[in-house]
């Protein structure tokens, strides 16, 4: 792979990152610190299930901090692989959920970042890997 490429490759993957952890950050602090009756207006289980609310904003809260800050440091940046890897598992996990909710016209988003969590995973194991600070 010429230098360009890999270059052009390394962008993206950081643009990946990055849209993706500026969306899971979003997430988890509009449900973590929005008063709940705000955020029903976008999540109307919400009322029904605050615990799992709470849940669901601690991990989209950790994935977004996971996928760019370890690879941006260069301190175990396979933990942004991990958190990948986990944003995958999320992305399925809130598919199943709207599906089960007769919501299956909501899960575009949810299909979209899995998408660019898998190229983040590919391409930064296989294309583009960022190593540790010596």
């Amino acid at each position: 792979m010429t230098t360009t490429k890999s270059k052009g490759l390394n962008i993206a993957l950081w643009v990946a990152q990055g849209l993706i952890a500026l969306t899971l950050i979003w997430a988890g602090y509009a449900k973590l610190f929005q008063p709940i009756e705000e955020t029903a207006k976008m999540l109307p289980w919400a009322l029904d299930n605050p615990g799992l609310l709470t849940f669901t904003g601690i991990i989209d809260l950790l994935g977004g901090i996971g996928i760019i800050l370890p690879a941006a440091l260069k301190i175990q940046p396979k933990l942004s692989v991990f958190a990948a890897y986990g944003t995958i598992a999320l992305m399925i996990a809130a598919s199943v959920f709207h599906i089960s909710r007769g919501e299956a016209s909501l899960i575009g988003m949810n299909i979209f970042f899995l998408i660019l969590a898998v190229f983040v995973v590919w391409g930064r194991t296989k294309k583009a890997p960022i190593f540790p600070k010596q």
